[in-house]
């Protein structure tokens, strides 16, 4: 058994999941997550596939056949390192240049794996300014100390307000 992680990018138009699913499907490939994401017109994702070694070739090859989309396949290790806890960090404050690289360079700080990540930014009327909004899903030994990450993330600035949570 082998597991797959597929990448697709493309001109957003319905019917690019339903033929993701049908090739993935044709070839016994078991889809096990997926995660995709519409954004200025373009359709992007990733899914995690799980298909028997004499299938692995044949997938990649229908997947690269699809039209109007890049895709990209790597094939990944089935095994699991050490068992780690997932914890939900939200973030949100006034928007201004370089605040996720400011967000991740904490992260990084602390030698975090990000499991997810999504940002947004939206409307204040009454502040007269965008609002920032992002959540990341962390992955942490069981021994992290997260006080610690919420006040180096709060202290990026006063008005950031970060809720850490556990994800699971």
């Amino acid at each position: 058994m082998q597991s797959l992680v597929i990448s697709i990018l493309g001109k957003d138009k319905p019917g690019i999941v339903d033929a993701l699913a049908k090739c993935i499907y044709q070839h016994n490939g078991n889809w096990q997550g997926s995660s995709f994401a519409h954004m200025a017109g373009m359709f992007t994702g990733f899914v995690e596939v799980h298909v028997d070694d004499a299938q692995k070739d044949k997938l990649v090859t229908a997947l690269d056949g699809l039209t109007d989309v890049t895709v990209q396949t790597v094939v990944t290790s089935l095994s699991k390192s050490e068992t780690l806890t997932e914890l939900s960090v939200d973030v949100m404050g006034n928007d201004k240049p370089g605040i996720v690289q400011e967000l991740t360079s904490i992260l990084n700080q602390f030698n975090l794996n990000i499991v997810s990540f999504s940002s947004h930014c939206e409307s204040a009327p009454n502040w007269g300014s965008l609002i920032f909004k992002a959540t990341a899903v962390i992955a942490v030994p069981a021994s992290f100390d997260q006080d610690a990450l919420q006040d180096a993330l709060e202290a990026l600035s006063n008005d950031l307000v970060v809720e850490i949570e556990d994800s699971q």
